[in-house]
């Protein structure tokens, strides 16, 4: 599979779990939209690390650009880049399974222990969903309790988890204030966590979010109606030598990862 085909693939699987994606596209030009970056989440310390996942992008041409590192949420990151202007950055992040608690640890490295050890790794692997049996709900609840991006992980596995409008690309062109006001008229609410607007022109990079849509997912004791995945709005600006800014700001991106919190959830 080349790179388009890999992205399109992954648009229409995203799009499945975030209905919202496809009508908010739309407000800025449909397919005409360039996609500034894709967002993937994972476990450490199993079949489907990030060492074991980033093979997959260098396959497509990729290339590592910087690491990031979220000890608050129990995270690392790794930022990816291609050659081909016109396909998005990766953005691949994996949580520190032994830094939960031992509860939840248990219950994590369960799901862990049923995915083949011996996993073929390859593009479709990205959008391959669950790799374990479907957990109960009360234990989708105990570890989410704790970790957000864990929980998510547990119902939802193996997804892009969220696609981004390149702002900086829209014409014509828009602010992200815009953006932010013409998402909200539509009836879609923003993750207001650290403010609408994350990061700055001085650090070179603005993000914004929507909330991610809520979709019923089935566990092993019945149905949950729980986050799934969000739409991401992001403006780069350039550099000291007039080149756009490849990376993340890890600020930033810590409270974007909010976008996939349970209503309520502390």
């Amino acid at each position: 599979m080349d790179a388009r085909g890999f992205f399109a693939t992954l648009w229409h699987d995203y799009a499945r779990l975030a209905p919202q994606a496809l009508t908010i596209r739309a407000l800025f030009g449909g397919q005409q939209v360039i996609n500034d970056h894709v967002a993937f989440r994972t476990f450490d310390s199993s079949p489907i690390a990030l060492a074991r996942l980033e093979p997959v992008l260098f396959a497509l041409g990729y290339q590592r650009h910087a690491p990031y590192e979220f000890p608050d949420k129990h995270l690392s990151a790794r930022g990816y880049t291609s050659a081909d202007a016109d396909l998005p950055l990766v953005f691949l992040s994996e949580l520190h399974v032994r830094r939960l608690s031992t509860p939840s640890q248990l219950i994590v490295e369960r799901a862990i222990a049923a995915i083949p050890p011996r996993l073929a790794i390859g593009a479709s692997t990205l959008n391959a969903g669950r790799l374990w049996p479907a957990v109960s709900r009360d234990d989708y609840q105990r570890v989410a309790d704790e970790s957000e991006y864990a929980g998510w992980l547990l119902a939802h596995g193996l997804h892009a988890n969220h696609f981004t409008v390149a702002v900086h690309r829209l014409q014509p062109q828009l602010s992200l204030p815009a953006v932010i006001a013409r998402v909200e008229a539509a009836g879609y609410a923003i993750n207001a966590a650290g403010g609408k607007i994350k990061g700055s022109p001085d650090e070179l990079l603005e993000q914004a979010s929507t909330l991610a849509d809520r979709i019923s997912v089935r566990f092993a004791d019945g149905a949950l109606t729980v986050p799934s995945c969000y739409y991401e709005f992001a403006r780069r600006y350039p550099d000291g030598s007039g080149r756009l800014y490849q990376g993340f700001v890890a600020a930033s991106a810590s409270r974007i990862f909010e976008s996939t919190d349970r209503p309520g959830a502390s």
